[in-house]
């Protein structure tokens, strides 16, 4: 039976594979679960058709027993009546039931064990369904912690690029510290060398004239 094939097929997936061979596990499952709900209704459907069955021949023997107990007392009847031929007549009818009887009750037999088959089939099944459905929840669990863990690691990886990018930052900003204290510097030291000879041209500058000045008074009191 084909979907007998197909169930057990359905069974022994393992969930760790269809997690390795599926960009979205849940999906799968979802998809598997809409299959095996379809093919239990088929197994429902065939079971009951089968213990219909069981149930419509249980009828026949239970109707047989009954003729072949009222062909029995009319026979026991006929006879106390002293009617022979009657008797004869309710016997071969008597016969005839328990003839068929047999047949009956092979036909019972057969459709009684397929009954047991379907219902013991149709309750594995069934318990399967639910265990699926519960693997099915654990397969769901799985990928949303899986996908909040990429979501974790997008953000952890943006965080580490964004810290890479501000130790470039305070690099430049170093540099640029660097740059501007070495200008600074570096106008310091241009500043002092101009004023150093200033102040060496107004010494010189200073002493020249308050020699000349001196040299014109010494003159003018000797009346040179």
């Amino acid at each position: 039976m084909g979907i007998l094939t197909r169930f057990k097929d359905i069974m022994s997936a393992n969930i760790n594979a269809l997690l390795d061979k599926c960009e979205d596990p849940a999906k799968m499952i979802d998809e598997y679960m809409r299959q095996v709900t379809e093919e239990l209704a088929e197994v429902k459907k065939e079971t009951a058709g089968i213990i219909a069955e069981e149930k419509r021949t249980k009828r026949l023997i239970d109707e047989n027993e009954e003729n072949i107990t009222k062909y029995d007392t009319l026979a026991r009847k006929a006879l106390a009546a002293g009617n022979e031929e009657d008797a004869k007549v309710f016997i071969e009818k008597k016969q005839g039931y328990v003839k068929q009887g047999a047949d009956s009750q092979k036909s019972y037999s057969i459709a009684h064990d397929n009954a047991n088959k379907m219902r013991e089939l149709h309750d594995k099944l069934t318990n399967d369904v639910v265990s699926l459905e519960q693997r099915r929840k654990n397969v769901q669990s799985k990928v949303a912690v899986a996908k909040t863990q990429e979501k974790i690691n997008k953000v952890t990886d943006s965080m580490e690029a964004t810290s890479g990018s501000i130790k470039a930052f305070e690099k430049m900003e170093a540099k640029a510290d660097q740059m501007l204290d070495e200008a600074n510097a570096m106008a310091e030291l241009n500043e002092s060398s101009v004023d150093s000879t200033q102040e060496l041209e107004e010494k010189y500058n200073s002493t020249s004239a308050s020699v000349e000045n001196e040299l014109n008074k010494l003159k003018q009191e000797m009346g040179l």
